[in-house]
This record gives C-alpha cells, sequence and structure tokens, in this order.
C-alpha cells in the first residue's frame, strides 16, 4: 500500500465541498456531492474498475477476480459528510478500498473472488433523514420509493435531486450473494488515540435506537392567547429534547448516552405559536436491554411532552442498530493480522452509526477503526496524520486477500 498515494486522494477529497476552515460540508446529492463523486469514478476506471450506480445513486467499482462466478468482497463507506464535517469520516474508508484495488494492480495479484468498493449514498443523514439510508435499503430495510419521497430541509426530494445530478442508476437496490464486506474508519472517538493504540479491532456495535417524532399543534398569538388554550409544537419539541437529555445523564455512569440532535419548527417566528414541530433523538448504551429501556423511555418522552403542551405527537419514524453483530471469524482474521504485522492494537467497540452495521444483517462483515485526534469527529477541526492510518491500510489489505483468494 503506498500512504503517499492514500493520502494525495484524501487531500484531492478535501478540496471538494469545503465548509469552515479545514472541513468539507458535502451534503448528500448536492453539487459538490457530484463533483466527488465524478472524481472517485474516474480513479476506479482509471484503476481499471467497472463503475456502476444503483436506483439511490450508491456507488460499486468492481475489479473481477479469477473466478467471476464467487461472491464478491465488498470494501465500502461515504463520502457524504455533515454540514460541519471533517476531511476523513467515511472518506477514508472508501479511499483505502481504492487504495487497495491500486496495490493489487501493482503487485499484478488478481484475486480469486472480485473485490468491489462501495460509495454509500447518504450515509450522514445530514441532508436527508433518516441515516445509512441507502445501505439500509440495500438490505431491505427501507423501500426504494419511500427513499425517493424523503425531503431535506431546503424542500429537496430524494429522487429529483439524484436524478440531478446524474446518479440515479438502473441497477437495482437489492444486495445480491456477498461473500464479506469490509469497512475501514477513523475511530470518531479518543480510546485509540488515547492509549497511543495503531489501529482497532471492531468487536461490535453499542445498541442504538432513534426516533423522529412529529409534534402538531395550532398556530396562535403569542400576546393574548391565554397559557391554557396554547397548543404550541417548538414547546412540545424543545421539552422532548431535554427529556431525552435527562435520560442520557440518567444512565451516564455506565456510559449511556442519549443526544437530541434535530429540532425544526413551523412557522417558528416571533409572535406566533409554532404548529408543527421535528425532533430527531436517540439513545445508546452498551448493554441490549438497558438500550431498550432507555429507547422506551424516550418514546413515553414523546407522548408526555406533547400533553403538556397541548400537542399530539406522532412517531414518523424509528430504527435501531447494533449489538454483536460483526463476524466472529472477520474479527479473528483482522486480530491474526494486528499481531502478525506487529501493531499496537485492541479490540473496541464502535459507538457511531455505520453503513457496515446494515450490511451485517446480510452476510459477513466486520470493521477496522484508525485514529482519530482527541476523538474529535463531525466537526471541522478533525484531524489525523497520514501515519495514523498505516496500520489500518496494511491490514485491510492482507485480510481482504486472505479472504478473497479462499
Amino acid at each position: 500500500m503506498s500512504l503517499d498515494r492514500f493520502w494525495s486522494t484524501i487531500e484531492a477529497s478535501a478540496n471538494i465541498g469545503k465548509g469552515r476552515p479545514g472541513g468539507l460540508s458535502r451534503l448528500t446529492l448536492t453539487d459538490s456531492d457530484r463533483e466527488m463523486r465524478d472524481l472517485f469514478c474516474g480513479w476506479c476506471r482509471e484503476a481499471g474498475l467497472s463503475v456502476e450506480f444503483d436506483e439511490l445513486g450508491s456507488i460499486f467499482a468492481r475489479r473481477d477476480g479469477r473466478n467471476n462466478q464467487l461472491p464478491p468482497i465488498l470494501i465500502g463507506s461515504h463520502l457524504d459528510t455533515q454540514i460541519n464535517g471533517g476531511r476523513f469520516d467515511g472518506i477514508a474508508g472508501v479511499l483505502a478500498g481504492l487504495e487497495l484495488v491500486r496495490a493489487l494492480n501493482d503487485l499484478s495479484h488478481v484475486t480469486k473472488r472480485p473485490i468491489v468498493i462501495v460509495d454509500w449514498t447518504n450515509e450522514e443523514g445530514a441532508r436527508f433523514s433518516p441515516p445509512m439510508v441507502a445501505s439500509g435499503c440495500f438490505v431491505g430495510q427501507y423501500e426504494r420509493d419511500w427513499v425517493y419521497e424523503l425531503i431535506a430541509d431546503d424542500g429537496q426530494r430524494f429522487g429529483d435531486e439524484l436524478e440531478r445530478i446524474g446518479y440515479k442508476g438502473d441497477k437495482p437496490c437489492k444486495a445480491g450473494e456477498i461473500d464479506a464486506y469490509f469497512e475501514l474508519h477513523i475511530e470518531q472517538g479518543p480510546i485509540l488515540d488515547a492509549e497511543a493504540r495503531e489501529v482497532g479491532v471492531v468487536t461490535g456495535a453499542y445498541p442504538s435506537h432513534g426516533i423522529r417524532v412529529r409534534f402538531d399543534g395550532q398556530t396562535a398569538h403569542t400576546g393574548p392567547t391565554p397559557m391554557d388554550l396554547r397548543h404550541n409544537a417548538l414547546i412540545a419539541g424543545a421539552r422532548f429534547l431535554t427529556a431525552v437529555d435527562d435520560i442520557g445523564w440518567e444512565f451516564a455512569i455506565n456510559d449511556g448516552k442519549a443526544t437530541g440532535s434535530r429540532l425544526a419548527a413551523w412557522p417558528n417566528k416571533p409572535g406566533i405559536l409554532s404548529e408543527t414541530a421535528e425532533c430527531v433523538a436517540d439513545v445508546r448504551h452498551p448493554d441490549p436491554v438497558t438500550a431498550r429501556v432507555m429507547a422506551e423511555k424516550m418514546r413515553r418522552a414523546a407522548k408526555a411532552s406533547a400533553a403538556m403542551a397541548g400537542c399530539v405527537a406522532v412517531i414518523e419514524d424509528e430504527w435501531s442498530w447494533g449489538g454483536d453483530i460483526f463476524d466472529e471469524e472477520l474479527i479473528n482474521s483482522i486480530r491474526d493480522e494486528a499481531v502478525r504485522q506487529g501493531y499496537n492494537w485492541c479490540d473496541i467497540r464502535s459507538q457511531a452509526g455505520h453503513d457496515a452495521y446494515h450490511m451485517a444483517m446480510h452476510c459477513s462483515s466486520a470493521m477496522i477503526f484508525t485514529p482519530c485526534k482527541d476523538g474529535i469527529t463531525h466537526n471541522n477541526n478533525e484531524s489525523c496524520e497520514p501515519g495514523d492510518f498505516l496500520a489500518g491500510l496494511n491490514m485491510l489489505l492482507h485480510a481482504v486477500v486472505k479472504r478473497a483468494d479462499r
């Protein structure tokens, strides 16, 4: 693997969709997303890969194997970012797949099985909620037409934007037979950096439950409307998100977390009570039973918050992921590489959401974590050095080739 060549692709990506200083704001299905997709597809074709994209715009770049009748190995992540995103989150995983293929080309090594690099559409969910929607549809968690109808804050429809940027493909968004899925990702947490570890072997994921709630109220004048006659959806949403935060603190001693991440109200103007509010929140805990308890508390908080504000709560969407989802054989194979290559490694659990969670429902899957400075992520100050990826890239290469040649 060429660390310099890999880093040059990271640097090129960092010039597309710039956000705050040092960061990116490359939201899915925007013009900057199209520009990055075009660049990535060009790199893949130069590497001799065949490129196609599915009905939701996910890109599949295939390197043929010696026996193309065998199920392929997939390596994936995402090129879209948060609105105040960093340069590495997701991006490093896709470009690691590209560097792996380039390294195999350098060695003139053709694996027994085909290898496919995947860029999943809308992993972040920053423009269209929920996150990880394309990989979810790929494994049957969502319906394609439901995804097409998702509406962004800017009023644009997912299906229209996908067509506008030219990435609405004919390939069905449906997983066929896949031998294994690998995903390399920065940790997005402080453990590897704090312990000076070179790499993390991901053994599983914190059980997580998310929810999108709509609160329905009624507009009225803020001056003369008596308090007992108000139906202020904004207040219902605010009470709900505060209640969710309280749930997080209730379970924080055992590393539980609860997050209110979104409150969007209408009309949200001075002088008038809001008629509607939409909230997004989630809970996470290392123990699956406790995570379910937290989720139930979150649902009840939605109803209670609506009642206190004279509104109605409608749960529009729910999602869950995590647990002991990754394949033990793949985990052991990655560990073996860490030991064989003499890296300072550790087992680690993922706390963020990743497309690998959906893929683990369909095929043997595994993840590799690389360190990031202080665990700062979803922030323009997200920072890594080239050397932070060396162990992860080498472990990915050997683990993938071992699996692809069997």
